[in-house]
């Protein structure tokens, strides 16, 4: 009967593993209300609620169009997949993200596009198996550009793929117990965590949490498993209140008998985030999240409930303000047991109330823009069939990096490490590969492009000490300041959204920043929170930095000022289209008044919300150059000036400055000591 409608309306049918898909004559079959999976054995998909106005009286995304009509994000991905061209269609393109995947193309070249596929993983909490790890380590020479990349999501990205490895590098990272369902795409991303792999109890439940949180929003359909390994199975079981918690429909939150209970046929409008975190560790960036959620515990750290957040977000479109950073706000406590419910009553909410006409406005951030929390909580209690309970009151946020060597609390140790942008490449990659692999280690990534090193004996602290030092993976008191709380995007040359650089330029951007410091009288010690990011998506979150350079043309920048340390204010916009060769002119005064009127102890970020843009842009524009009273030596670690002098010529042949130089003299022989003494 299919063969003989495929004659009829002139279209071929193409087989995958499970199901019959056809092709163009989809849009056709809809507008006459015939669904072309009548005409074959396949049950028609269920719609979600959200969209089942026809498609004639309802605006929707050219994306919505291709999810509805992809039997489950497989159709015309796994015919495209097939061909001899080197990338794929449109409607593949966009599918291939919910598999974890993006299409690029080298922008550096000329004369033609080299195609190829980013890969991103999804490890909540951060957790890397050592198995994995050695897996993606092999995959990134094998198949990639010969580097990981960390990202601010605690996952890895694997860069240059071409279309004919696919599937072996996804198979392999299946099947070495990873995965990448769901790292892109209209659905719940990576859940972040703390990266410390602390045996506290409140450590310990917040990372059970977002593993649950995880997998209780992980497709169900199969879609991933039929196109990567023919249809087999890689799942770990499942805990029962996950199973229980998705299958619940008491409040009318599934889709009877869909393949995707939760998700129906169009997912979510966009992409979904969310961070499980402690008291005071900020570490996650929680208030960028679509959902935050903060373990609550009694006075014997016993965990009772969590308070929840919503509404965060980080893109937007230059020259649109009805485009914005968002931070979530509060919208309630819940106990415990409940936690899953009312995260799932939560994305419920914004799949059937999102917009899906225009994906620049379909974050849960504009609902809860457009409706106010009011309304939000009132429809999202609907479907939690509870009332929110108010929030715990909670002591004060702090970023913690979990750098260096700490105690776990069960008489092992963990390292966390700097990893400038989270490119593991070159010797770095290599030290940490011997590492891993000789001890057997765990690993997990920071949400601040970071890797911690797990489960480490405290007999081997000290050789894998001097290993990290001999491959320049030192301990972050031997870090800049500047660098440990630096973020930057991958941007160009591989993402097609980038309009400037971001993570290549940031290691001058950084020097340049230093400079102006020690011109400025600013020590060594003194630090802010920097993020460059080479378009206004975002993904570096420089929306919450002290200092967000966010990508506003060729070589130019939007400056953003007045996030905070611990990560809890959004920063504004304060100048536009500033060529990256006259920053000074904007750092130089910022910094220099920052140093003569701030108060005890207080931030730059802090420092420039209290003056206010009005009469920060007055000192910049005024800005003459250091008053010649203020000029001296700031001599810090030399003994003398002629001795400052002589280094700072010996570092202007590297490209450095004094500091700069210094610190690395210092490491390198702090390294051949503790190499010496291992002998």
């Amino acid at each position: 009967m299919a063969a003989a409608a495929a004659s009829l309306i002139g279209t071929t049918l193409v087989k995958d593993n499970k199901n019959t898909c056809y092709s163009s004559t989809y849009s056709l079959l809809l507008n006459k209300r015939i669904h072309p999976f009548s005409l074959s054995t396949s049950p028609p998909p269920i719609r979600a609620l959200s969209t089942e106005t026809s498609v004639e009286t309802t605006k929707r995304s050219k994306v919505e169009i291709f999810k509805e009509q992809s039997n489950y994000i497989r159709y015309p991905l796994n015919e495209e997949l097939l061909t001899d061209a080197p990338n794929i269609n449109e409607a593949a393109t966009q599918l291939i993200k919910f598999h974890g995947s993006y299409q690029q193309y080298d922008r550096d070249e000329r004369g033609g596009r080299s195609y190829s596929f980013m890969l991103r993983t999804k490890n909540p909490s951060g957790k890397v198996s050592n198995q994995l790890y050695l897996a993606m380590d092999d995959l990134a020479d094998q198949f990639g550009i010969g580097t990981l990349r960390l990202t601010t999501r605690q996952t890895f990205q694997l860069h240059g793929v071409i279309k004919k490895d696919l599937k072996t590098v996804m198979s392999t990272i299946i099947r070495n117990m990873g995965s990448t369902l769901g790292a892109c795409g209209d659905l719940n991303r990576n859940v972040l965590a703390p990266a410390a792999p602390f045996v506290r109890k409140d450590y310990v439940f917040a990372q059970q949490t977002a593993d649950n949180i995880a997998a209780l929003l992980t497709p169900q359909s199969g879609f991933y498993y039929d196109m990567w390994v023919d249809g087999e199975q890689f799942m770990t079981a499942e805990p029962p209140e996950v199973v229980k918690a998705r299958n619940d429909n008491t409040h009318g939150t599934n889709f009877p008998d869909s393949a995707e209970p939760i998700y129906g046929t169009q997912f979510l409008p966009r992409k979904f985030k969310i961070a499980v975190t402690v008291p005071t560790d900020n570490s996650v960036d929680l208030f960028t999240n679509d959902i935050g959620v903060v373990v609550v515990s009694d006075d014997n750290g016993e965990p009772q409930g969590f308070n929840i957040y919503v509404g965060g977000g980080m893109g937007r479109t230059h020259r649109m303000e009805t485009t914005f950073p968002r931070l979530a706000e509060p919208i309630g406590y819940v106990p415990k047991e409940d936690i899953l419910y009312a995260v799932k009553a939560i994305v419920v909410t914004q799949r059937e109330n999102g917009r899906r006409d225009d994906r620049r406005y379909s974050r849960l951030k504009y609902l809860l823009d457009s409706w106010g929390i009011e309304k939000f909580r009132s429809v999202t209690e609907q479907y939690y069939g509870k009332k929110f309970e108010p929030t715990r009151e909670l002591p004060e946020w702090e970023f913690k990096s979990h750098l260096g060597w700490h105690e776990t609390g069960d008489g092992l140790l963990f390292c966390g490490l700097h990893v400038d942008s989270g490119r593991v490449k070159g010797i770095t990659k290599k030290t940490l590969r011997e590492i891993i692999e000789k001890y057997n280690l765990n690993v997990r990534i920071t949400p601040n492009q970071n890797i911690v090193l797990c489960d480490i004996r405290r007999s081997w602290k000290r050789p894998i000490t001097v290993a990290l030092a001999q491959g320049g993976l030192l301990p972050p008191t031997y870090v800049d300041p500047l660098n440990i709380t630096a973020m930057a995007c991958p941007a160009l040359p591989l993402c097609s959204l980038a309009i400037t650089e971001a993570e290549r330029g940031i290691p001058d951007l950084l020097k340049r920043v230093r400079g102006v410091f020690e011109k400025v009288g600013l020590s060594y010690n003194e630090s802010i929170v920097i993020r460059v990011t080479g378009c206004p998506n975002g993904c570096a979150r420089p929306y919450m930095a002290e200092l967000g350079l966010v990508g506003d043309g060729p070589n130019s920048y939007q400056i953003w000022l007045g996030g905070t340390p611990a990560q809890t204010s959004l920063a504004r916009t304060f100048k536009n289209k500033v060529k990256i060769q006259d920053l000074e002119k904007v750092f130089e005064p910022l910094f220099y008044h920052w140093r003569l009127n701030r108060k005890a102890k207080e931030s730059f970020g802090d420092f420039t919300n209290r003056m206010g843009f009005e009469k920060l842009e007055e000192i910049v524009d005024k800005w003459t150059g250091i008053p010649k009273s203020s000029s001296r030596h700031y001599l810090r670690i030399f003994t003398d000036k002629e001795t400052y002098e002589a280094v700072e010529a010996l570092a202007k042949v590297e490209n450095k400055n004094a500091h700069q130089l210094a610190m690395e003299v210092i490491r390198n022989f702090v390294a051949s000591q503790q190499n010496g003494k291992s002998q």
